[in-house]
């Protein structure tokens, strides 16, 4: 019969399961930051000011004012409020459809109430990635950074009905204006 060689254990040194414990924690406390930091980055609304009532949807015409800014605080770009003749039909504020605008901005938007005043923070994947608009400060892969008050918004149907009115209305001073014929009295 063949003898099998016997191999004595040796005790465990006083601390190793210790060791072993806390250098597994380690382990998984790395790949869990790792995880973090390589996890896409979502868009950031932080409100500054409340606003009031429901969210704009997909389809609605915002009227916004904003400035946007590049992470080192350089300005790309602000909003400027419509020079109309008439006041008081359109909002204040940039109009703006929710398909016309970076994936980022639309997704901020929908979150905002009317009136209210947020920071908003679009990271590069959702702003222009790698390809910014030709002439524009900003780099590629750039995050964005945008102070915005969402002033007002409504169904595009409306806000095109509105610039209707502003037309006719136009349309009617010029005619006014442009020295129609009197007619002739004896």
């Amino acid at each position: 019969m063949a003898e099998v060689t016997r191999v004595p254990l040796q005790p465990i040194a006083k601390g190793s399961v210790l060791k072993l414990w806390l250098g597994l924690l380690l382990v998984v406390a790395v790949a869990a930051g790792l995880a973090w930091w390589a996890m896409p980055k979502g868009v950031e609304v932080d409100e500054i000011a409340a606003g009031k009532g429901p969210n704009p949807v997909v389809g609605d015409v915002v009227f916004v004012k904003y400035t946007g800014k590049l992470p080192d605080g350089t300005v790309f770009d602000k909003s400027q409020d419509m020079n109309l003749p008439v006041q008081g039909i359109l909002p204040e504020g940039t109009p703006m459809t929710l398909d016309g605008v970076i994936p980022g901005f639309k997704e901020a938007l929908l979150k905002m109430q009317k009136g209210g005043k947020y920071e908003v923070r679009i990271p590069a994947d959702k702003a222009y990635g790698a390809n910014p608009p030709s002439g524009s400060p900003i780099p590629p892969n750039s995050d964005l950074i945008f102070e915005m008050e969402l002033v007002d918004f409504m169904p595009e149907a409306d806000a095109q009905r509105r610039v209707q009115m502003i037309q006719q209305l136009m349309s009617g001073q010029q005619q006014g204006e442009g020295g129609a014929a009197k007619p002739a009295t004896n």
